[in-house]
């Protein structure tokens, strides 16, 4: 891995990880607006605890040396949570200024696990039969 990929990976992982950390602390501590938006977008206002202690598990994941295979999951959830929470507000024609944060954490999310080091991959062994 070239040493310009190494640090667009670690700057786009501790962006993603401040950016879960941040809105899982919202969700977490039920913030009023949070608490509102969601409803407002058809989610029980319940949905929020699920998602913040999933947000916090994904970074721990994410950060923490070795287990490839659960880092593979966390990047699978935050990208099927951003990807949903877009086309959430998508569909209720949010204005950009909206829909823009799940678009960044996204991206985030897909540049940090297509830079992600060899050591924080799954690796497969192909026997010979």
């Amino acid at each position: 891995m070239s040493k310009r990929n190494k640090i667009i990976y670690w700057i786009a992982t501790l962006w993603l990880s401040l950016g879960m950390l941040s809105s899982a602390c919202v969700q977490l501590f039920q913030v009023k607006e949070e608490v509102a938006n969601m409803a407002r977008l058809g989610y029980p206002a319940y949905f929020l605890i699920l998602l913040g202690i999933w947000k916090i598990l994904g970074v721990i994941a994410l950060l923490i040396p070795k287990f490839p295979l659960l880092k593979e999951w966390a990047y699978a959830g935050f990208f099927f949570a951003m990807s949903g929470a877009a086309f959430s507000h998508l569909v209720k024609a949010d204005p950009f200024n909206e829909t823009f944060p799940s678009i960044l954490l996204l991206t985030l999310t897909i540049v940090s696990w297509y830079l992600r080091p060899a050591d924080r991959k799954i690796t497969t062994i192909h026997h010979e039969s």
